[in-house]
């Protein structure tokens, strides 16, 4: 009973912000500057035609990565592999969903791929919020 009045309850208790695929070699370090989110995903050996980044259900990031194996995969006849470790063969070999939050430009994020690591520059949206703030007439009668 100690767990549910305990204040740190709701990071054990609440859904993750971000899921990834079971097994995923895929190591993600978020970062935040005042005008944007960066997601850096580790993807050796995965082209940029191997990776697919979307948008999902409003404010969901997906990051999701087939192919990357090696070239000699199904090429000759004559080879065997005894171990695949680094490359799961066959269906999509990553995915991770990510929760963005409520201030940033959907329409203009960014990706790239460069020596292995996948960037992901998720602009913020920095004009002012108008107010919320909504003054109540008080009359005598309602």
């Amino acid at each position: 009973m100690a767990l549910f009045g305990d204040p740190f309850r709701r990071f054990f208790l609440s859904p993750t912000i971000y899921r990834t695929s079971p097994g995923s070699t895929a190591l993600l370090d978020w970062l935040e500057s005042p005008t944007a989110h960066i997601f850096k995903i580790n993807v050796p050996g995965y082209s940029k035609e191997d990776i697919k980044v979307q948008v999902e259900e409003g404010n969901t990031l997906v990051i999701r990565a087939e192919g990357g194996k090696e070239e000699q995969q199904g090429k000759e006849k004559d080879v065997v592999w005894h171990v695949a470790e680094r490359k799961t063969l066959g269906k999509a070999d990553f995915s991770r969903e990510i929760e963005l939050p409520e201030d940033v430009k959907v329409d203009q994020i960014k990706a790239q791929v460069e020596n292995g690591v996948l960037t992901v520059v998720v602009p913020k949206d920095t004009t002012p919020k108008p107010s919320r703030v909504r003054n109540i007439n008080i009359t005598s009668k309602l």
